[in-house]
């Protein structure tokens, strides 16, 4: 497994964050050579043509990894058109356009390789989102998306694949709910171990699957 993925390119959205840094971490220990698209670097992963640059400009791809997105809850009558689609475009629509730029590039650059979407238990059981309807919405399309981009890519070798945690154990998560037990919530290392099984090359089967990451029901 450390071998496989030596001087393989992937690229890993939302890569500066909790979760990312610790997925970064892990690839790389692996032999992955990670590219890091976002605000930081310039990016809008909602704008279409600034995402394409950033995958066109890829020496090659192995692999797209897509952390990046947001989390909101508030009552229904208490959220507008602006709270839901501001979940919408931050977790459904930058999963959208860099599965759509990953492809292109794997296309381009010999074809085959992975693509790891990040959707959420919420998204695929919304009765463990209340007060979370628009987040719920944006996961469960995440969910939807890979199963769809798998059946279009079955036959070229791609294999798209989602992980759906639970809670994950990061400072923020600990700062927003001091009184939550956190012996039910995820360790990002967990998360970081399904992702690089996912991508590594060693996975030649594995799609379709949106794989639920929940440290204790």
């Amino acid at each position: 497994m450390i071998e496989s993925l030596a001087g393989r390119n992937i690229v890993v959205t939302g890569g500066r964050g909790a979760l990312g840094k610790v997925v970064v971490d892990r690839l790389m220990r692996a032999g992955a050579v990670c590219h890091l698209p976002g605000r930081r670097a310039g990016i809008d992963l909602t704008d279409q043509p600034a995402v394409d640059r950033f995958y066109d400009a890829l020496p090659g791809l192995w692999a797209s990894v897509h952390l990046a997105g947001g989390f909101s809850m508030a009552p229904i009558t208490e959220a507008g058109r602006t709270d839901f689609m501001q979940m919408v475009e931050t977790n459904a629509l930058s999963a959208f356009l860099c599965c759509r730029a990953a492809v292109r590039t794997l296309r381009r650059t010999g074809g085959g390789g992975r693509i790891v979407n990040v959707s959420a238990r919420p998204g695929l059981d919304p009765r463990r989102g209340a007060q979370m309807a628009a987040y719920a919405a944006s996961k469960a399309a995440v969910a939807a998306l890979t199963l769809a981009l798998a059946e279009e890519l079955k036959g070229e070798r791609i294999l798209v694949n989602a992980i759906a945690p639970s809670t994950i154990d990061t400072a923020a998560n600990r700062e927003a709910m001091p009184a939550a037990d956190r012996s039910a919530w995820l360790a990002p290392e967990a998360a970081a171990e399904a992702v690089l099984q996912l991508v590594s090359p060693a996975n030649m089967e594995i799609s379709g699957a949106v794989l639920p990451l929940y440290a204790r029901a």
